[in-house]
């Protein structure tokens, strides 16, 4: 493909010391639907998918840096529009169509038209999606999961490492998708039912695992091993070359879904009633906060992830933090995504948040030189 990439050609690429790049940046997302036809899948089905607005922001802030941006809609026609497009990267935020790894539709053909992008590659998002798989590794790595089985029928049998309550979802969905009260299953009649709704309804697994009482939490992640010396502001990355986002607490409590970080209390705007309040910087213990911290960069480094992702954490009955997921492609969407509260919470900008990815991303692929 012949994409005019800055590091095709034979000049040293633009270095942060001096030159500054200039890139033709296509933003590659799914688009939400106002309207949604229940027939052809489950009511949350798209949740996952970006809003118009939310792609002009992001569109916004690049432009801000002096590049130029394209839309290109993450369907069957991509490769087309890649073709005729010719962006120098991509700014992925595209969660995919049809099957249990689409996050990985976009970054694979990137990845075979040799397009840069941003965020993780191919395997982590596969990885990420699919929450059974992730725990796995997790769980070798040492990382404090809680018990879980995986169920392909309601009838298996239920291992003795699980007591009740239990909590059941879908082991390859995001956004709180098949999430709601009725996720929490008190017996082995409710978490049978529930399992066959899971798999009837979203066509895979179900993943269940024993309920975390206590405070539910997200880390952001941002940065790698070199970040500094290709980052627009190095002076936000620590030495180790990540940058710590403040801690955000999900308090459910007073949501739709009391207890329970539901899709419904997702896709309420963060002031409406029944929203979850969302707590940021949380209000914890020096000790808690570099656990949550340390823990969520050994989550990400644990499937390799790359540059950004947002970990969830649950607190266990005695207080200690415990992994949930992972999110390789953290929402973006300025007014309620999770990582850009965060990021509003210390005061960095939202152009600075998306123009750090983007950097991160280019200085992979060698289209920006390290600083001197």
């Amino acid at each position: 493909m012949s994409a005019n990439h800055p590091h095709d050609k034979e000049n040293k690429p633009p270095s942060l010391n001096g030159d500054h790049p200039k890139w033709l940046v296509a933003v590659i997302a799914n688009v939400k639907l106002e309207h949604h036809d229940t027939d052809e899948g489950p009511a949350d089905a798209g949740a996952e998918y970006d809003k118009p607005e939310t792609i002009q922001n992001i569109r916004n802030a690049i432009e801000s840096g002096g590049h130029r941006t394209v839309f290109l809609n993450a369907d069957e026609n991509l490769p087309f529009a890649l073709r005729e497009a010719k962006p120098d990267i991509c700014f992925n935020i595209a969660e995919g169509k049809g099957d249990d790894s689409r996050e990985t539709h976009v970054p694979a053909v990137l990845a075979l038209l040799g397009v840069p992008y941003t965020a993780s590659r191919i395997l982590p998002n596969a990885i990420s999606l699919d929450k059974v798989l992730t725990k796995r590794l997790w769980r070798e790595a040492g990382l404090p999961i809680a018990p879980y089985q995986e169920f392909f029928s309601p009838d298996e049998p239920l291992s003795d490492e699980l007591d009740f309550p239990l909590f059941v979802k879908p082991s390859r969905e995001g956004t709180g998708m098949g999430v709601d009260l009725a996720a929490k299953a008190t017996n082995i009649g409710e978490m049978r039912s529930r399992i066959q709704y899971v798999i009837d309804t979203y066509q895979q697994p179900a993943l269940v695992e024993s309920f975390l009482p206590g405070r539910e939490f997200t880390v952001g992640v941002l940065g790698r091993e070199d970040a500094k010396l290709y980052a627009r502001r190095p002076e936000l990355f620590a030495e180790d070359g990540f940058h710590r986002f403040p801690i955000l607490e999900i308090d459910s409590h007073r949501s739709i879904t009391p207890g329970v970080y539901s899709h419904a209390a997702k896709s309420k705007d963060m002031f409406e009633n029944g929203a979850p309040g969302y707590l940021c910087p949380a209000d914890v213990s020096q000790e808690l906060h570099d656990t949550l911290q340390s823990l969520a960069m050994k989550a990400h480094n644990a499937i390799r992830a790359q540059d950004v992702s947002r970990v969830d954490f649950r607190l266990d009955s005695q207080g200690n933090p415990v992994l949930l997921e992972i999110n390789t492609l953290p929402g973006l969407n300025p007014a309620i995504s999770d990582i850009c509260i965060m990021s509003d919470a210390e005061n960095l900008p939202y152009k600075d948040l998306i123009l750090e990815i983007l950097y991160l991303a280019a200085s992979r692929y060698k289209m920006i030189a390290p600083r001197g």
